[in-house]
């Protein structure tokens, strides 16, 4: 039996999940934007309400959190909506986003509560992140 998230008050407050499987004993973090990551421990599970583009890398990287999810803000031209999972592949960073029409842009909260999955880098699939699958789902389960 798995314990449940470590949850912190500003961060994840009144959150209902307990992760599982490999992300078991995580801290669940749920910020509307990357930027206010950055102020806390690394190898969270990262529930982010900010568009997946190459200017949220460099937050992303700073917080090293186990996984960052990202809204794909429709994906847009070349990409730009989640050029940021690449560079975090290459950082060893699990990222994913979830589809702009499944959560509001901006709004954490509805990324976790009825995100589903659009795009993954290779080590968010590791994870078991897949295009369809609903975020809470997934993490849920931890795999």
């Amino acid at each position: 039996m798995n314990e449940p998230a470590r949850i912190e008050p500003g961060a994840a407050a009144g959150s209902p999940f307990a992760l599982g499987g490999s992300f078991a004993n995580a801290v669940l973090r749920v910020v509307d934007s990357v930027t206010e990551a950055v102020q806390h421990p690394p190898g969270a599970v990262l529930v982010t309400g900010s568009h997946g583009g190459t200017s949220v890398v460099c937050y992303a990287l700073a917080a090293q959190p186990r996984l960052v999810v990202f809204n794909d803000a429709g994906v847009g031209l070349e990409q730009a909506g989640i050029a940021a999972l690449a560079v975090l592949q290459d950082a060893g960073i699990a990222a994913c986003t979830v589809a702009h029409d499944s959560a509001r842009i901006g709004e954490a909260h509805s990324t976790l509560a009825s995100g589903v999955i659009s795009f993954t880098n290779n080590a968010a699939a590791t994870l078991g992140a897949a295009p369809g699958r609903r975020l809470h789902e997934w993490l849920l389960s931890g795999s």
